[in-house]
């Protein structure tokens, strides 16, 4: 089993090898970057929104009930604050990968799959063309460029969601939740969030794609592949996600 997979590692870093290189013509990168980012990123906005919404507002009443059971009295504006801390550190860029992992890595890895059952790759090949270059690069660079603006779209949404579920439920109110927004944050945790979404990114867009360039078989194959791309690719950002907060945080 360790045999295989370091095998599988060699091979996905190869695919890597012939996927980063300079585009043959420029003009038709283009036009499949911009394919790419509209099925990849403002296909998601829609899924980003509604979880980031209600992730905000849980969030937010987990720290209500965490800070009203505490023996010490916590004002009520530290509730905007730790959500705010928790959503740009953990919450966004981190549930909303996996969240993408989930809708990007299976559609990425069976779009893929697909091209490589019916031999459309090989036609590729035999045209002389560099297939993982054509097919994955855009992918990657879409994911990378356009997910961070995701995790920034779904942190404001989350502190909307902290604001709307104290409106709701009455337990704090809109001006020391507001408040606790403004308290100093040290910046550095943003510049965290983005860089530790940028490398989700780049993991979400290249582990399904290894997965669906590699399939061998048919129809049953191309489901399994999707399936194992996402399983692997959600491993793939846990362990990420610890090795970025110890280096960074730590």
């Amino acid at each position: 089993m360790f045999k295989n997979l370091l095998s599988q590692v060699g091979a996905y870093f190869i695919l890597l090898g012939k996927t980063l290189k300079r585009p043959q013509k420029a003009s038709i990168f283009g036009k499949l970057f911009m394919r790419e980012v509209y099925d990849l990123g403002v296909n998601s906005f829609g899924l980003v929104l509604f979880t980031s919404t209600f992730v905000g507002a849980v969030v937010a009443i987990q720290m209500f009930n965490n800070f009203s059971a505490s023996s010490f009295p916590i004002p009520n504006s530290f509730i905007g604050y730790a959500t705010k801390v928790v959503l740009i550190l953990e919450f966004a860029p981190t549930i909303i990968s996996v969240v993408l992992a989930g809708k990007v890595g299976s559609y990425i890895a069976s779009s893929i799959g697909t091209m490589r059952v019916t031999e459309q790759i090989d036609a590729l090949d035999i045209m002389g063309v560099n297939s993982p270059n054509f097919l994955i690069l855009p992918k990657i660079l879409a994911s990378i460029i356009f997910n961070p603006l995701l995790i920034a779209i779904s942190i404001v949404f989350g502190i909307w969601g902290g604001y709307l579920a104290g409106t709701a439920t009455g337990s704090w109110s809109k001006a020391d939740y507001i408040t606790g927004i403004q308290m100093y944050m040290p910046q550095h945790f943003i510049w965290y969030a983005f860089f530790k979404t940028a490398v989700f990114a780049f993991l979400i867009a290249t582990i399904p794609a290894y997965f669906g360039y590699n399939v061998k078989g048919g129809s049953l194959e191309v489901g399994r592949a999707s399936t194992q791309a996402v399983v692997w690719t959600i491993v793939a950002i846990i362990i990420m996600n610890l090795i970025l907060t110890q280096m960074f945080l730590s």
